[in-house]
Order: C-alpha cells, then structure tokens, then sequence
C-alpha cells in the first residue's frame, strides 16, 4: 500500500455501456480512502457522484443515450469519426479542469477505451495510465485478422485518410508519436470488466499487459425491486440496451412469440424510441416499460433477449440465465457468436427472430440441462475472477509510489 491516499482520476463518456461497468470499482477506491475525480459529461453527473467520486464536468459533442441511433450514421467512418472531434475539443475543457489546480494533478489515470484525451493527459503529466475496457479486448494478431480488413477500403478513400492525418497531427501535437491504431487499440496495462468467457481468442490475449478481472457487480437495490408474477411459470425480459432500442417490429415479434404462450409471463424494455402504444393491445401477461432493473429481473428470469451487449452478456451469465442474443451494432455479435459457443445461447439476427423463431429457441433452451450446466460452470468461472476487489487491488498496484 501507498504512503498516503491517492488522487486517481477516471475518465468516460456519457454512454450506459461505457459508465456503468466500472462504476463498482471506483465505489471501492474511494471507500479506500482514495480521492477520486471523475471527468464525465453532465448527462452523468448523478449517476458518477453516487459513487463517492468527484465529478469533474465536461462537455461532450457526441450522440448522447437519449438521441436517436441513427446520428450514430451507418458507415466506419460514420462511427469514429465523432470520438477523435469529441476528443479534441474536450481536451482544453479537460486540461482546465484539472491543471487550475495544480493538486488536481492525479497519481494516476484511469479511462474507458472510447476516451483519448485520458490517454493524452497521462502522457502530459507522466502518470501511469490504466485502461478499464468494458468490452473485449486486441489479441496478439488482431490487426491482422480484423483491423486490417475492416479499414482496406476506408484507408483508401479521401474521408478516410484525412480521419488519419487528423488524428496524427493532434497526438503529435501533444508528444506522442505512436501510430493512432496503437494508441487508441494497444493500452500500456489494461483491466478488462469482461468474463473471459466473452473473450474471443482468449488464448492469444496478452496477460501481461490485459487482466481479465470479470464483470464488477455492485448493490443495485437502489435502481429498483421486481417481484415474479404469481402463477408465472416461465419469466423471459427483452431488453436491447440502451442505445439501440428503436426496434418496434422487434418488439411486436416478442409480444406474439411470448405473450400467446400459456404459463409464460414477459417483461419487455422499449426504451425512450418506442411507444406502448407503437405495440398495439398487448396481453395481461406482458408488461412494458421505457427502463427496468434489469438485474433484479434477470435473478429471477429463465430466459434473457438480449442484444448481447457486454453489460447484458455477463449479467446473463452471472445470473446463470439461458439467452437468445439478437446483436444490433458494434460489439455484439461478436458476443453473441460467444455465448453461442459456450452453448448457453442462441444467436438470431434482427431479421430472422420472428415470433416462430424466437418462440422455437425460447422452448429448446429453457429446458436444456446441457445449457443449464454450462451457464452454471461459467458463473462459478467468473466468480472465480475477483471483481471489484481484484479490480481495484490492481488499480493501487499500479500507483507510483509517494510521499507521505
């Protein structure tokens, strides 16, 4: 242990996803005695100060959880693009806010893989930095299977190479010469709030630098209590997150796949997109809400529609409860690809979970004593991976030493 408490600041997005893996972590920093600063747009100011942590504000160009989806547009470069001008521009908000004050310099960096300007701060200040990745992470030759062919054709035009020499010029502008792949990909030490489980390649990930410490779960009884129906003897909840929820004909497949099943009781999450009324009449034994406790449903659920987000993905597994994973962008339908082959799922895509097919998968995997026992395995596994105590003993580990 330090001599004296430290000042470690963290550093996010204002994103559900991106926020709330590590907000237990940074709970147990500052029931440590830590000071701990949190730089984050205002949309989560409450949620962060919950935590104990200082908020730092900060304001963000990005598409925020309320807005539509599609400003997120529909191309690569759609999607890159807003973090490096977000990050631009927040990094003179960033430096104001804590070098005013020259005690609000920090010991020790701390950020989500979506904010480069954490990356950039550290580098100014000389702090070791510690990237906590609520997803997965870049195996040895990640590059070369996913990287590169992802990017041949945008590297190619105009838009894109303008996207790199922008991204170029502003980290040598700040002192770093490394490639922008290698900076935003390749953090110096990295905890991941994944189970390893949902790793792909697991075996060819560097431990030296990635630490699987597994999915941070904390006391979420704040967020909301739900009780099982009486009589219900199957519980299913569809939720597609928080970002990409606009999804009515989704939510009408579900409706006639699980509501018209005798005994099954559902709980569907629409989010703010969708209306109750988008539904049209829904049987007594479905609900339907804007946000759930996703948690407290799930301790009681035998079956998760899930987009398969890493947030949903692990809260499945931790609570040992069987998936259909209908991915809608970015990460998950490698998750889902993973939950498949751990065999505690199955994947649909949007296009093909109709009622019949939702139904068909909800029946074969709710009684399946194969998957039953593998949910069971993986849950012991990532209970064995320490959490938010491991998580933070890393963190202090990785604090320079000090004077009292």
């Amino acid at each position: 242990m330090t001599s004296r408490p430290a000042h470690i600041a963290m550093f996010s997005i204002a994103a559900h996803g991106h926020v709330n893996p590590s907000l237990e972590v940074i709970r147990e920093l500052v029931a440590r005695g830590h000071r701990v600063t949190y730089a984050i747009p205002p949309l989560f100011a409450e949620k962060v100060a919950e935590t104990g942590a200082e908020v730092k504000p900060w304001n963000s160009t990005l598409p925020g959880p309320d807005d539509d989806p599609e400003a997120w547009g529909t191309t690569l470069l759609d999607n890159v693009e807003p973090f490096l001008a977000d990050a631009i521009q927040a990094l003179p908000q960033l430096i104001e806010a804590y070098e005013t004050n020259a005690a609000d310099v920090p010991d020790l960096v701390l950020h989500d893989i979506t904010s480069y300007p954490a990356r950039v701060l550290a580098h100014r200040w000389g702090v070791p930095a510690v990237s906590l990745s609520p997803n997965l992470v870049a195996w040895e030759g990640y590059e070369e299977e996913v990287a590169e062919p992802m990017w041949a054709e945008p590297k190619k035009t105009e838009r894109g190479q303008a996207y790199y020499a922008r991204f170029h010029a502003w980290l040598e502008e700040n002192g770093i010469t490394r490639h922008p792949d290698d900076f935003a990909g390749r953090p110096d030490r990295s905890l991941v709030l994944i189970p390893k489980a949902l790793q792909p390649n697991a075996d060819r990930v560097d431990e030296t630098v990635h630490t699987f410490v597994g999915a941070c779960q904390g006391d979420r009884t704040a967020q909301g209590d739900w009780q099982r129906p009486a009589g219900a003897e199957k519980v299913v909840l569809v939720s597609l997150g928080s970002s990409f929820t606009k999804q009515p004909d989704f939510y009408r497949e579900c409706v006639k796949a699980f509501g018209e099943l005798p005994g099954w009781h559902l709980v569907l999450q629409v989010g703010k997109h969708v209306t109750a009324a988008e539904l049209g009449d829904v049987p007594e034994n479905v609900e339907v809400h804007s946000w759930v406790p996703q948690l407290a449903i799930l301790r009681q659920a035998d079956l998760f529609v899930t987009h398969a987000g890493a947030g949903g993905s692990q809260e499945g597994l931790a609570t040992a409860t069987p998936m259909i994973a209908v991915p809608q962008a970015v990460d998950q339908f490698g998750n889902a690809d993973m939950l498949q082959a751990l065999g505690v799922a199955r994947r649909l895509d949007t296009e093909e979970a109709t009622a019949a097919a939702l139904r068909e998968a909800a029946l074969a995997l709710v009684d399946d004593p194969e998957a039953a026992r593998r949910l069971k395995d993986t849950q012991a596994e990532m209970a064995r991976e320490g959490g938010t105590r491991r998580a933070a003993d890393l963190i202090e580990a990785e604090l320079p030493a000090r004077q009292a």
